[in-house]
């Protein structure tokens, strides 16, 4: 049954009225506006946002996939964990199918790891209670919007005394990584329309430091069409008016200083760490690691597994699709040698990445 609520950001005669206003408030050359969420990447090519602000608007996608971040060294890692016996990995469907350089966790499942896909943190926790004689790792791969539900498992299973349970994190947080490529002039970025569920968690007041600095508008915008053209509205306006600042289209979520209470569970479970981006390599304390005081739920330290640099792998120019450098097509390996069917690079595989976007609903003007 359609949700009324969903369908009034939907539709047809309002978008075209933004695309109208968009078009009148820009003259000058297409302003390259890059999404820093793979969700929002989805949504402009499921309904076909990039034609329409062709001219006006070059729409770029950005490192905002966690799967399509996280390097072939985590993968490495999360595939030698589950080769060993009385464990258990516990992750996310889209990172079974992520290959890295010595395989992927669904071909060490073919030979007879025990990988299971889990729906959330919890759930894993609630495994580990379970299978008491087996150890549970956790895959914690994300940004800011899924590392407190990752805390809140670590916390439950401290409170439940289920001390077979740890995490391997590879958890990121964005700011870090939207500065670097405000800095990179090679990337050539505009403005961002910000993620809307990070802004959630971090604020959009977050961002203010990037908007001063760097002379970019920053827009947090909601998922849905009239949401992203609106927020492609303030940007246009903003830089007609040659202001660089932070607005918030996404007010009926995310507030200026964001969810206090998952920012202190945060700040209790985890600390900040420099994290290995694939594509944009070490950025300091863009990672979380897990503190101190929860030493004994994470997997590195309580199983002794590290997570090494690896090389990239031939061809697969996933990095320079997360830079925004190119588009998908730019790829050699793009729906010749790469498709979802067979995907080389994790952007091809993720219901999220840019690759699989592209791949699927085509639309790249």
């Amino acid at each position: 049954m359609p949700i009324p609520h969903v369908d009034a950001y939907r539709a047809a005669a309002p978008a075209a009225a933004l695309i109208a206003r968009i078009r009148e408030a820009w003259s000058g050359p297409p302003v390259r506006i890059m999404e820093v969420c793979g969700t929002h990447t989805m949504a402009i090519a499921r309904h076909g946002l990039r034609a329409p602000l062709a001219g006006a608007v070059k729409l770029i996608s950005g490192p905002g996939c966690p799967v399509c971040v996280t390097p072939d060294g985590y993968i490495d890692a999360a595939v030698a964990l589950a080769s060993r016996a009385k464990i258990t990995l516990a992750t996310f469907g889209d990172m079974v199918r992520v290959p890295g350089s010595r395989g992927s966790l669904e071909q060490a499942r073919a030979a007879g790891a025990d990988v299971r896909i889990v729906y959330s943190p919890l759930d894993a926790v609630d495994l580990a209670a379970a299978e008491p004689d087996r150890e549970v790792v956790f895959l914690g791969v994300g940004f800011e919007t899924t590392a407190p539900t990752v805390a809140g498992a670590i916390v439950t299973a401290r409170q439940r005394n289920t001390r077979n349970f740890s995490v391997l994190s590879s958890l990121r947080t964005i700011p870090g990584a939207m500065a670097l490529l405000a800095a990179d002039p090679a990337v050539r970025i505009d403005a961002f329309l910000c993620p809307a569920n990070v802004s959630a968690i971090i604020g959009a007041d977050a961002y203010r430091p990037l908007a001063e600095r760097y002379l970019l508008p920053c827009v947090v915008g909601g998922f849905e069409p009239l949401d992203i053209l609106s927020s492609v509205l303030m940007i246009l306006r903003q830089k007609s008016r040659g202001e660089a600042r932070v607005e918030n289209e996404y007010a009926r979520v995310a507030t200026p200083g964001g969810n206090r209470r998952a920012q202190a569970l945060l700040a209790e479970v985890f600390e900040p760490c420099d994290a290995d981006w694939r594509g944009l390599g070490v950025l300091p304390a863009s990672g979380l690691r897990i503190a101190g005081g929860y030493a004994d739920f994470d997997a590195g330290r309580k199983l002794g597994i590290a997570v090494a640099a690896t090389p990239v792998r031939s061809g697969c120019r996933c990095g320079d699709v997360l830079k925004g450098m190119i588009d998908p097509p730019g790829c050699p390996l793009f729906g010749a040698a790469c498709t979802p069917a067979t995907p080389v690079g994790p952007c091809m595989v993720s219901t999220e990445g840019a690759c699989a976007a592209a791949f699927k609903y085509g639309s790249l003007a």
